[in-house]
């Protein structure tokens, strides 16, 4: 065999390996992710009347996992994750764009649980779970982040968005959970940093809810974001806010 001859061998055989890897890894993704799909759902469908300690109902998860893949977001900061039910709908979304997840809470006992949720539904990957005080925590982050999600203590609601707003990517969205256009419409939530949500204060309820306007008023105020509040059947309120891609 001439050496001509055998260096197109080569490059062939090589040509043949690259081609054959690249339909396997093609082939196996979809399984992949359908695996992971089942995963989730069984996951779901098995806890879906068991979520208490100030989670997200159904609905809501929906609307942050739709919002992502819209978007088609990537780095995510989600600032409470109690025993994460919204944890779990974000990082389902992240799986498919390529993403992950970075989630805070203060209460060990919460976050002990969300972790084992994370595992059962097949997410932890997607997932950095922080054990932290969020008032300390999420000024010192870098950032970016394309996509936040707020559902910690309502009176801190201002000064999450202040700290991440300069870290969000433009085209990004800050979204905020127990926000509606007509007040708190949602049973949880007094003092809750990244973690415990309890009593009665200016956070919820009692008259207190006037944090809500508070909140969507000191929102509106950035000239670099476009706020609003999604109506959805049965929410308990999602504020979004995007913002304005940079000229």
């Amino acid at each position: 065999m001439s050496k001509q001859l055998q260096y197109w061998v080569v490059v062939l055989c090589g040509f043949l390996v690259v081609f054959f890897s690249t339909s396997l890894a093609e082939d196996q993704t979809p399984s992949n992710s359908e695996d992971i799909d089942r995963q989730v759902q069984k996951f779901l469908d098995s806890h879906r009347w068991s979520w208490h300690d100030a989670n997200v109902p159904e609905v809501d998860g929906k609307a942050l996992y739709d919002i992502i893949l819209q978007h088609k977001y990537k780095n995510a900061l989600e600032i409470g994750t109690s025993t994460g039910h919204s944890t779990i709908w974000i990082a389902w979304a992240l799986s498919k764009t390529g993403g992950k997840l970075i989630t805070i809470e203060i209460d060990k006992s919460k976050r002990d649980q969300a972790l084992a949720h994370f595992k059962e539904a097949g997410l932890a990957e997607y997932i950095d779970s922080r054990l932290a005080d969020a008032h300390e925590l999420v000024p010192k982050l870098e950032g970016p982040f394309d996509f936040v999600f707020c559902d910690a203590d309502k009176d801190w609601y201002k000064n999450y968005l202040k700290a991440v707003e300069p870290k969000l990517s433009g085209g990004g969205c800050f979204a905020a959970h127990n926000v509606s256009e007509v007040g708190n419409i949602d049973g949880g939530g007094g003092r809750r940093r990244g973690g415990f949500r309890g009593g009665f204060g200016r956070g919820f309820g009692g008259g207190g809810g006037y944090w809500v306007s508070d909140f969507l008023e000191y929102a509106r105020s950035f000239s670099t974001l476009d706020t609003k509040v999604l109506q959805l059947q049965g929410s308990h309120g999602i504020s979004v806010s995007y913002k304005k891609a940079s000229k």
